[in-house]
């Protein structure tokens, strides 16, 4: 008690920042930072990298990895091998002042980030785990995926994928990223799934709300309407899991019959009337990549952000690699303070993200 107190005399924004709830002294900028979680380039990084700026001092909530670089079209990213990355993520961590949400999509089969290639163990792909349909070989599968991101300190998996396969030919389901288009048998593998991370202390995002398994169009490359095709059903991994997930990731969809005007990413009615108050989720709630083409072509990047935050959005995810900006985050956290500043998005909406945040953050350090 007499070290805290200390503290709060000799560093009052510090504590506050870090501290849960968070914060009324913590700069509307920092606030901001805590909510973005940000794709960069690097098998390493230093003082000098703009992530590492980013951490120091706009308090960055979380990074997301890939293998591969898409605006280079190289395989030179942010990983390498086992030792590598764990070096990676470690010198991360040693630049936050609380832990850093280290995130990637390993969900196995080709969403698979920690390849073979690089020295991983292999992990099969969501499809293969659902049409054997034995939930404890599932839990024994995904603790050894679990435990090679836990060895790399990934702290948040971008899985698993509750995606009902509805429709055949729909790009998530041709890539075998779902279980089954039965939502129990989804529900079940996922159960599992998800236990095996927490017991290796990795946390899990369950997506893409409130369902893409039915579209016919790939949200990547354009906005896609599911309203003739979406059923009903696609809701109930949600209900189902709400209390043991840790975050849900939202779907860059129109379901017209939700929300006439506005994507799921985008829509208060989704998010906060569907999700929250009708199923009764009260945890993270995170976008998909707000530069995919879906959101990037169809808004401007300042609707984009300002929509998703009033929606109920928590943390804004952005791949930051189709494109690549080293100053994504301080561009971002300009625009959305401006966002605040002008009464566009309330300062409360960015503090009760925050207090979400804050929140997950600490399941990471209980894990420890």
């Amino acid at each position: 008690m007499k070290t805290r107190f200390l503290l709060l005399l000799l560093f009052p924004a510090l504590v506050s920042c870090t501290a849960e709830p968070p914060a009324v002294k913590c700069s509307l900028e920092q606030k901001i930072g805590a909510i973005l979680m940000v794709g960069f380039r690097g098998m390493s990084v230093d003082r000098s990298s703009p992530v590492v700026r980013d951490i120091l001092e706009y308090n960055l909530g979380g990074v997301i990895l890939f293998d591969a670089d898409l605006q280079l079209q190289t395989n030179e990213r942010n990983i390498r091998s086992p030792d590598q990355l764990a070096q990676l993520t470690g010198t991360l961590q040693s630049y936050a002042k609380s832990p850093l949400l280290i995130a990637i999509d390993q969900e196995g089969g080709i969403v698979n980030r920690l390849k073979p290639a690089y020295g991983f163990p292999p992990a099969l792909s969501q499809k293969h785990l659902g049409e054997r349909n034995d939930p404890d070989f599932t839990y024994r599968q995904t603790l050894q995926l679990a435990a090679a991101l836990k060895a790399a300190g990934i702290n948040l998996n971008l899985a698993p994928v509750v995606d009902l396969a509805v429709h055949p030919e729909n790009f998530i389901v041709k890539k075998e990223r779902t279980f089954s288009p039965d939502s129990a048998t989804t529900v079940r593998h996922a159960s599992s799934f998800i236990r095996a991370h927490h017991d290796q202390g990795v946390l899990c995002t369950l997506k893409h709300f409130p369902g893409h398994g039915s579209s016919t169009a790939d949200s990547h490359k354009d906005m896609t309407d599911v309203t003739e095709t979406w059923q009903a059903s696609e809701l109930e991994p949600y209900r189902q899991l709400c209390k043991t997930t840790d975050v849900v990731m939202t779907a860059h969809i129109f379901q017209r019959n939700l929300d006439p005007d506005r994507p799921a990413t985008l829509s208060k009615r989704i998010i906060t009337g569907l999700l929250r108050k009708e199923i009764g989720y009260d945890g993270v709630v995170m976008t998909d990549d707000l530069g995919m083409k879906a959101i990037a072509d169809h808004y401007g990047f300042e609707t984009a952000l300002a929509d998703s935050l009033n929606a109920g959005v928590d943390l804004l995810l952005i791949a930051n690699n189709e494109t690549y900006d080293p100053d994504l985050v301080p561009k971002t956290v300009r625009i959305v303070a401006g966002l605040v500043r002008s009464g566009r998005v309330p300062e409360a909406r960015i503090d009760e993200a925050c207090r979400r945040v804050a929140q997950l953050k600490n399941r990471i350090s209980a894990s420890r």
